[in-house]
């Protein structure tokens, strides 16, 4: 069954290449949606596909690139939208 995250990611997460990082995570685990920089300071995370795969994607998240550094995720799971077909990086 398709669901859906959405993620909130907070810390030292902008300016570490984050974005790109969960990018070319949810493109291998075949998920869509996107990521992109909020005004906050945090990076925002909706990404779209099997369960499993959305697991791994958060706890992805929970780390990320050697340069940043997470102090906190927020995120509620839902049913898929389905309007996503690829997973893209938002300015």
């Amino acid at each position: 069954m398709i669901s859906q995250i959405h993620i909130q990611v907070f810390g030292a997460v902008q300016g570490v290449c984050f974005r790109a990082y969960v990018r070319n995570i949810a493109v291998k685990l075949g998920l869509v949606g996107f990521v992109k920089n909020l005004p906050n300071g945090s990076v925002e995370v909706v990404a779209e596909g099997e369960k499993e795969k959305l697991e791994e994607l958060l706890e992805f998240c929970y780390s990320g690139p050697s340069a940043a550094s997470v102090s906190d995720i927020q995120f509620i799971r839902s049913e898929s939208s389905k309007k996503f077909k690829k997973f893209e990086i938002r300015k």
